[in-house]
């Protein structure tokens, strides 16, 4: 068995249910696949002496995971104040409207689609809800409109499907570009290294305890994925198909297809930047 503290970003061992930092306690929906690894992590953060609570992604749309979201906040004497939105992909959003309905809490989103009240979010709001600091930071890249959440008290970042806790997440082409997944893999190390971000809560997966070393693997990764779809286009392969099943051929089959849409971001990376025919 490989040791956690040897793997990148240090993965938490344990369940991943639970208090995960003094203002942060994660909330497991039943819905784990190859996508969603364990289930979509729902994030419960509140100032510990408050009796608010903000919610992050309230996950698909489960009755009872969403009453036991609802449960845990209660058992710990919070009521939840405000529901908060990492990008509207289902396995985050689907449940928000009904979660609002049930906790009569309102949804702030980038997306307008996705809101429920007057107020979205935008880079460099900051959330305060019962005394709680929440900055909205900007991750575009794996969507169009996904945001992290950093959480200074803690010296954590709430990622969303930006970085997961274990391995690397899908650039959704067209809507995700890679070009600004890349700004915002180095938006995410500036936190790291000029405001003391040590813990990534991620959507999906265990809490990663170092949080830098998370940031550099993703940029590792992403280089050394973008140099074999140049090597690959180089030999012939044109087609992202074609890309995929040389590149990824060591990668379960089942993955393929969010891996082609990695690809078709990948090639247009490339051919934008000049490094392969358009």
């Amino acid at each position: 068995m490989t040791d956690a503290a040897a793997l990148p970003g240090q993965p938490r061992g344990g369940v991943i249910s639970g208090a995960a930092t003094a203002r942060a306690h994660c909330v497991l929906a039943p819905n784990p696949s190859a996508m969603t690894l364990d289930g979509t992590n729902t994030w419960i953060v509140a100032e510990p002496d408050s009796d608010l609570a903000v919610v992050i992604d309230p996950g698909p749309l489960d009755e009872g995971h969403l009453r036991a979201v609802i449960d845990t906040a209660e058992r710990a004497g919070r009521r939840i104040a405000l529901t908060l939105l990492t990008h509207g992909h289902p396995d985050h959003a689907d449940g928000a409207a009904r979660f609002a309905e049930l906790t009569r809490s309102g949804v702030r989103a980038l997306d307008p689609a996705l809101r429920l009240g007057d107020e979205g979010l935008a880079a460099g709001d900051v959330i305060t809800t019962g005394g709680l600091e929440l900055r909205v930071v900007p991750t575009p890249g794996h969507t169009a409109d996904s945001l992290s959440f950093h959480l200074p008290a803690d010296r954590a970042v709430l990622t969303g499907d930006t970085i997961l806790g274990r391995g690397t997440t899908v650039v959704a082409h067209p809507d995700g570009r890679l070009g600004d997944y890349l700004d915002s893999l180095r938006r995410l190390r500036s936190l790291t290294v000029d405001d003391g971000v040590s813990t990534v809560l991620p959507g999906h997966g265990p809490v990663l305890n170092d949080a830098q070393g998370a940031v550099e693997f993703y940029l590792a990764h992403r280089a050394h994925r973008l140099a074999q779809v140049e090597t690959a286009v180089e030999a012939g392969h044109r087609t992202p198909a074609e890309v995929v099943a040389s590149v990824y051929a060591d990668v379960d089959r089942s993955l393929w297809p969010a891996a082609e849409l990695s690809v078709r971001a990948q090639l247009d990376y490339l051919g934008e930047h000049g490094l392969i025919d358009g």
